[in-house]
């Protein structure tokens, strides 16, 4: 079993006062790192699932007196998919406030669903945690460097879900499988997605899109809905961790763009499954399109993991000038240039190094991008 980021730092908090939630898409494996977390306790352990009926039905008609019979103190209490239940947030607060001495562990498969719920019920009563597909520094601390890198192009294809990294021979039907019977069916049961067809044809549309601007009225154009609806679903697929969003930066020139935004999908192999493409690099007119997927997506792992907080863009001028990704942190700004072929030399838009003097420059390519993704990394 590969040894999650997040398992240090959960275990770390266990007992210590305060519930634990753990986000994530299904399949990224949140059950399975709590199930090893629950072996390294030996408090008893009661796991109650959202999808199951029977557990969903207990847990939604919970009062403080029968959560107190039911959780006595020093047991670890898990509750999988809670976005299932009515009222997830009252259901935990309820368990949290009433059954002292034990530690409430639940995850969730929607962040749309969960955090609304509980935003409220639970302030100042948890740990929130966000659980990816295993990202490059789990997979290297689990083999090595090198392996990483020979297996770097199908990580570029299949991404990194843990069922994809753990059955070599069968991501394209691990990958099908994945979209139909979790990514589609968790988001149509949303009660504010009511057009699927138009969800999908959403989805599809951004898969084409990965790595340039995406403006909303263009997508409600081709999809023809009006923008509210593609703005509501766009947002309901980043909660359920499909896709994420890349701001512009803008603070000094007139001719930056200031409301674009670029949309990254979570996981390359998500991404490729969507539009049924999985041609060997070789053969693909999108490689780079899927380079700066790849990086971005596996650097926004590591800023979350190691909780480092700093704000994420992309930079583009009305004249097409163009920077991939920059970071600010504690006055810093960074920026980064995405490029599958190596270059010797990256020479910056000439209107952002004047406009932005103080800022660091990089190129990311194969050569070098064990030191983006994992920081004080000797490779590269």
């Amino acid at each position: 079993m590969i040894q999650r980021t997040l398992f240090e730092a959960i275990t770390k908090r266990l007992f210590s006062g305060k519930s634990i939630l753990i986000l994530g898409a299904r399949q990224v494996g949140k059950t399975t790192m709590i199930r090893g977390i629950a072996k390294t306790h030996h408090e008893q352990t009661l796991w109650l699932n959202g999808d199951n009926p029977e557990d969903r039905e207990l847990l939604n008609h919970l009062n403080s007196t029968r959560a107190a019979e039911l959780f006595p103190p020093q047991h670890l209490v898990i509750i999988d998919e809670a976005q299932r239940l009515e009222n997830a947030g009252l259901t935990l607060k309820i368990i949290h406030d009433n059954c002292p001495g034990i530690q409430l562990v639940a995850t969730g498969s929607s962040a749309f669903e969960l955090t609304d719920k509980i935003k409220e019920s639970m302030t100042g009563r948890k740990w929130t945690f966000t659980l990816y597909p295993i990202s490059f520094q789990e997979l290297v601390n689990h083999t090595n460097q090198l392996d990483v890198i020979r297996l770097l192009e199908t990580r570029l294809l299949f991404g990194s879900y843990p069922e994809v990294i753990n059955h070599s021979g069968k991501e394209k039907e691990i990958l099908n499988e994945l979209i139909s019977d979790y990514l589609y069916k968790d988001i149509f049961r949303i009660k504010e997605i009511r057009k699927p067809d138009l969800v999908e044809k959403l989805i599809k549309a951004l898969a084409f899109q990965v790595g340039n601007q995406v403006s909303n009225r263009e997508l409600a154009t081709w999809l023809q809905a009006d923008k509210e609806t593609v703005e509501r679903y766009l947002f309901m697929l980043e909660e359920a961790y499909i896709i994420f969003r890349l701001p512009s930066y803008s603070r000094n020139l007139r001719n930056e763009l200031k409301r674009s935004k670029k949309i990254y999908f979570v996981d390359n192999g998500i991404r490729n499954a969507v539009i049924n493409q999985f041609n060997p690099v070789s053969l693909r007119n999108d490689t780079g399109a899927l380079w700066e997927n790849l990086m971005i997506a596996e650097r926004r792992k590591f800023n979350e993991y190691d909780r480092r907080f700093c704000n994420t863009y992309f930079w583009r001028t009305t004249r097409q000038q163009e920077i991939d990704y920059l970071e600010e942190s504690d006055g810093v700004l960074s920026a980064y240039e995405m490029k599958w072929q190596s270059v010797k030399k990256w020479v910056p838009p000439g209107a952002f190094t004047e406009a932005y003097p103080e800022s660091l420059f990089h190129v990311v390519s194969r050569d070098n991008f064990f030191h983006f993704l994992i920081p004080g990394n000797s490779s590269g």
